[in-house]
């Protein structure tokens, strides 16, 4: 896996319990679930992430 870059959390999130986090990866952005940081993350190719971002703007 190809280097991370610290989870970060919405600044709008109530302390965590109720948010997801994402990490940032050369060729991705992963996303997990904040209550379940052990179970794993959704790679989201940088390309479709953008267009995510985009979207939501």
């Amino acid at each position: 896996m190809d280097q991370l870059t610290g989870w970060r959390t919405s600044s709008y999130s109530d302390s965590g319990s109720q948010c997801v986090e994402v990490a940032h990866r050369a060729d991705a952005w992963l996303v997990r679930d904040t209550k379940d940081r052990d179970g794993g993350a959704l790679a989201v190719p940088a390309v479709a992430w953008k267009a995510f971002l985009d979207g939501i703007r």
